[in-house]
């Protein structure tokens, strides 16, 4: 049995069903395939919603319990029920996967549930989970399978006391002591959740920095936000092992990355957080001659893989993988199918780390402008110095904008601060539009709020902050 499409994308994430949407708005006859039984990949499953849940009923008990008295609210005893936050957290899931296979039917494309392979030219082979397999005949095929947890050499992950990402959002207690393998933006963010609500955070990094490729003064800010929160860090040291003791504890051992000094933690979770690999073994790459690199991804030339009428989006091929840029990939791979022509401005894809304070960025790093000799400005103005901010007592963090020394375009502008996840968004636009730091500057922004932070570091490029 075999049916014939125009499309057929392998993989429902944020990659995936926004290729499959796009397709079906251009009337291509389109398929999704996705394992799971939900559609929505990582992202909506056990990523990007499901976390996020919990970072803001987190949030909004740490504030109730350390900041409402001083606003003059009083609430009495406090405590939280973890269940229920869970089950929020679940709901908030379901719901949104079932909005996206609703979308899907909306645009006729059919969703088909299994695991697809590819199985030749113009032929993807879907297996069901009770074995049965049919086979789908399409003139593209797009790979959208999206990326896994990394796993640690030397530790295993039961998702019971060892954890990865998935498990850290299904705890069913707070752990007296969490230790955190890695100061990525996954681990920060999952840490602040369980510290929030009362656990020893402890977090081992072997790089001598948090936040690697974000710029690196707004990491510094962050760190010590974090540290001045509760978290404690252990920067430059390698995890070599995990065990449990006779007392039933876990001990992580740990060594200095350069080579020295030994030392275990104690801790009741251990939270392995050391980045994601490309979901790309057992697709049939081998049947239309596609070669992984060593790390498992698939090389592309405007997501066109070297295989004819095969391509590829988001995290399974380079990039960062980011929902969003996904998206953008999907959305423009479809059009390129539809003899449309597609584009994605890697330069203007913003990253955000959902902490409290946010952080969030766009475009390059200070770092990264020393680097390539580039001539550079620097704008920055302080949330201290903001009146919104001020107001609402929430000033810890600034705003940074580098912008060209000779033409003022705006080459990256990095954040810390509340909400900046909601803010970074102008700042990606004027990287779009190739903005100069002065049209930011000049743009009105409604007073008060946090979003005069980006203006007035805009001034401070050509130097005539207004506010500091």
């Amino acid at each position: 049995m075999s049916e014939s499409y125009d499309v057929v994308i392998i993989g429902g994430g944020p990659g995936g069903y926004n290729c499959a949407i796009r397709a079906g708005q251009l009337g291509l006859k389109t398929a999704c395939i996705e394992m799971r039984d939900t559609l929505g990949g990582t992202c909506l499953n056990v990523g990007c919603i499901p976390s996020k849940a919990l970072l803001h009923a987190s949030e909004l008990y740490e504030t109730a319990a350390k900041d409402f008295e001083g606003f003059g609210i009083k609430t009495g005893e406090l405590s939280y029920d973890l269940e229920t936050m869970m089950a929020r957290k679940q709901e908030a899931v379901t719901g949104l996967t079932k909005g996206v296979a609703g979308l899907l039917k909306k645009n006729k494309v059919d969703h088909i549930r299994g695991k697809g392979r590819i199985a030749g030219k113009g032929e993807v082979v879907v297996e069901d989970t009770d074995g049965k397999t049919q086979t789908l005949k399409t003139k593209h095929i797009v790979i959208a399978t999206g990326s896994e947890v990394t796993p640690l050499p030397g530790v295993e992950i039961d998702e019971r006391r060892v954890v990865s990402s998935t498990g850290a959002l299904s705890l069913e207690k707070v752990p007296g002591k969490l230790v955190l393998i890695g100061a990525g933006v996954i681990g920060l963010e999952l840490g602040s959740v369980w510290r929030r609500l009362g656990a020893e955070v402890t977090v081992v990094e072997y790089l001598d920095r948090i936040l690697p490729g974000m710029d690196g003064e707004i990491a510094k800010q962050a760190q010590k936000i974090f540290a001045k929160q509760g978290m404690s860090f252990k920067l430059g040291r390698k995890v070599t092992g995990v065990s449990e003791g006779e007392n039933g504890q876990l001990s992580v051992a740990t060594e200095a990355a350069s080579g020295g000094s030994d030392e275990a933690l104690e801790a009741d979770t251990v939270l392995v957080c050391i980045g994601r690999r490309p979901y790309t073994e057992g697709l049939g790459l081998e049947t239309v001659g596609i070669e992984t690199d060593k790390r498992g991804f698939i090389a592309n030339d405007h997501w066109q893989t070297s295989a004819e009428n095969v391509w590829v989006v988001g995290d399974c091929t380079h990039g960062a993988m980011l929902a969003h840029k996904a998206e953008d990939e999907g959305v423009a791979c479809a059009e390129r199918i539809a003899g449309k022509a597609g584009h994605v401005n890697y330069n203007a894809i913003p990253g955000v780390v959902y902490t409290n304070p946010e952080i969030a960025s766009v475009g390059q790093t200070e770092e990264q402008l020393k680097e390539s000799g580039r001539a550079y400005k620097v704008g920055k103005f302080p949330f201290l110095a903001n009146s919104r901010a001020r107001a609402n007592h929430e000033t810890d963090g600034l705003v940074k904008v580098l912008a060209d020394a000779k033409t003022d375009e705006v080459l990256g502008v990095h954040m810390i601060g509340k909400g900046v996840g909601e803010m970074i968004a102008e700042a990606a636009l004027a990287l779009e539009f190739r903005a100069a730091s002065e049209d930011i500057a000049r743009t009105s922004h409604p007073h008060p709020t946090m979003t005069e932070a980006i203006r007035q570091a805009a001034m401070g490029v050509e130097g005539w902050t207004m506010q500091m």
